[in-house]
């Protein structure tokens, strides 16, 4: 009996995953990992009263999570100056971006966004009918001025901007991201993508949650120590804000998701020391490339790129003599970006395996160049 026909769209798009996870490389190749340092992830953990949290919260796991968010939101809305009305909670940023595309993006609209940009985006826009249109890196920039640019050019419906930048771990000030807000047209929704805002040098320019066309998307997978319980969210005015309840999974974010960004957010600091510890980290990386005479990306996130002086397919063999190692690390794969490879920060002991194994991954990629 043949299957129900999916939707054409559907039917045109491959079964993917956008990341390689460490637990599939573990399966496929039998390879403990020694080092989980490619997924952007807090090696620093959450906050112990995060743990307390879920600890004391697990026995009513039984029961559903407030469909409103409304404690979070809340908390939220004072944490950053505008009212509850102006955020939205879901799952993590992925979340949002979906419901995101859904709300706004018809078959055949165009989406700007920068070649190499985070990947997860472009994976819901096709998943719409989206028509990606992309810019190049500017360096290791995403290129501001571009993207507003080509949004005029095209007359496009969205415009993504991720800053500090992933996969580069580059960044812009506020007044350059104010310059391109005020440069994208209005009838062109600003998806500004600042997951890793609380390790970057400034906040990015102020919320103003009067402008139509903004939207912030924010999260606490990153600094705060949360990736695997999946909550971000959005500040945008009242009917940005708003236009997701149209749409959402109510239950999405679960009970014990909301218990955990609720006592995170309640530490401002134990984000500071993680923070501070993210910072070192990244010296260290940044260092343990330079010894080996590899040249590191000035980051502002909790990860660094690392320019592997040759080619991407050079960076792929450093990137599987390091999984061999059982250090797994990830890669951009855009040209011009991919002869990178990427480090998430950690503690010492997973990057003292990093400086162990890293002279010998590059022995073994120039041998088998």
């Amino acid at each position: 009996m043949p299957l129900p026909p999916f939707t054409s769209i559907v039917e045109a798009l491959p079964e993917t995953v956008p990341f390689v996870g460490p637990e599939a490389i573990e399966r496929q190749t039998g390879i403990a990992t020694r080092a989980r340092i490619g997924a952007n992830e807090s090696g620093f953990g959450p906050s112990p009263r995060v743990i307390a949290a879920l600890r004391n919260a697990a026995p009513d796991v039984w029961t559903y999570p407030d469909p409103e968010n409304h404690a979070l939101r809340t908390a939220l809305a004072k944490h950053v100056g505008v009212a509850n009305e102006e955020i939205a909670v879901s799952e993590g940023i992925d979340g949002l971006m979906g419901l995101l595309v859904r709300l706004f993006i018809a078959p055949g609209d165009i989406v700007v966004t920068s070649l190499g940009a985070y990947p997860t985006f472009n994976y819901h826009v096709a998943g719409f009918g989206g028509d990606l249109r992309f810019v190049p890196y500017r360096q290791f920039h995403e290129d501001p001025e571009a993207l507003a640019a080509m949004a005029h050019q095209t007359n496009a419906r969205m415009v993504y901007l991720a800053n500090p930048d992933n996969p580069m771990g580059s960044f812009w000030p506020a007044s350059d991201i104010e310059r391109f807000i005020n440069a994208v047209p209005e009838t062109c929704l600003i998806v500004l993508d600042e997951a890793y805002l609380e390790t970057a040098p400034d906040q990015g320019p102020p919320l103003d949650t009067d402008r139509p066309n903004l939207l912030r998307l924010r999260t606490f997978s990153k600094a705060y120590g949360l990736a695997g319980l999946r909550c971000g969210y959005a500040i945008g005015n009242r009917r940005l804000a708003g236009a997701f309840n149209r749409i959402r999974n109510h239950f999405g974010v679960n009970k014990l998701a909301q218990v955990a960004a609720l006592a995170a957010l309640d530490d401002q600091a134990y984000l500071q020391h993680a923070v501070t510890a993210i910072a070192a980290a990244r010296s260290r990386i940044a260092q343990i490339a330079r010894d080996n005479g590899l040249a590191p990306v000035p980051s502002a996130t909790n990860f660094v790129a690392i320019d592997c002086g040759s080619d991407g397919l050079f960076a792929v063999r450093v990137l599987e003599a390091l999984g061999k190692q059982g250090v797994f690390v990830r890669k951009p794969a855009a040209p011009g970006l991919d002869q990178h490879i990427r480090i998430s920060a950690a503690p010492g002991r997973e990057l003292d395996v990093l400086s162990d194994a890293l002279p010998l991954a590059l022995r073994r990629a120039h041998s088998a160049a």
